[in-house]
């Protein structure tokens, strides 16, 4: 993620969660800022890239754009943080961060998540007969109170394809979504990889 789709694939879905991000902010309940922030994963914990370093950017505030493709208006108002992660080709990732008000609070959130992430592939043909697109369920694990990892391939009709891997992850209050893409397809995908990145980020947290 950047998760580069060309000739703007997801721009509806990009525009409506932009403008939803805008009011991305802590609803009563959320939990206060303080110096105990989650940590959030280093580039080196990406899965490898084969012929290209991964740079990490800086912990911003806000719920990123690099999401919006499955994550737009549907996602709660949190106080959200979130760094992105580059190689100098095709590939790209992200990582989101919240720390809600209770693990009931955390529970509902990842639950919210995971329904949007699950819908995403239905949602984004809905939204342009031009892209076809495939969720995929690759199971959960077994780290602090858990994660589900997903993945969505799309295709469009002018012949663009990319593949990408999402997953939630929760401890306690505190919830966490990884992404993953690339051009290509479910073949390309390093799901052991990802599945190992997700473990790391939902054990770095606190």
């Amino acid at each position: 993620m950047p998760m580069r789709t060309r000739a703007a694939a997801f721009a509806a879905l990009t525009v409506a969660a932009l403008a939803a991000a805008t009011a991305f902010t802590a609803p009563a309940g959320a939990a206060p800022r303080n110096a105990a922030e989650p940590a959030f994963l280093d580039a080196s914990e990406l899965p490898p890239h084969p012929s290209s370093a991964w740079t990490a950017g800086p912990v911003s505030d806000g719920f990123p754009a690099e999401l919006a493709h499955c994550l737009g208006e549907g996602v709660p108002a949190y106080d959200y943080r979130h760094r992105v992660f580059r190689t100098e080709l095709d590939t790209g990732a992200v990582q989101v961060t919240v720390v809600t008000g209770s693990p009931a609070k955390g529970e509902a959130l990842a639950a919210r998540l995971n329904e949007e992430i699950r819908s995403c592939a239905d949602r984004i043909e809905e939204s342009d007969p031009e892209i076809r697109a495939e969720g995929r369920s690759y199971g959960s694990l077994p780290v602090e109170e858990g994660a589900q990892v997903h993945g969505l391939h799309t295709t469009t009709s002018w012949g663009a394809t990319d593949i990408h891997l999402l997953s939630v992850g929760r401890d306690g209050r505190t919830v966490t979504v990884v992404g993953w893409g690339q051009m290509g397809d479910f073949d390309d995908a390093p799901v052991a990889a990802f599945r190992q990145t997700t473990t790391t980020a939902v054990d770095k947290l606190h």
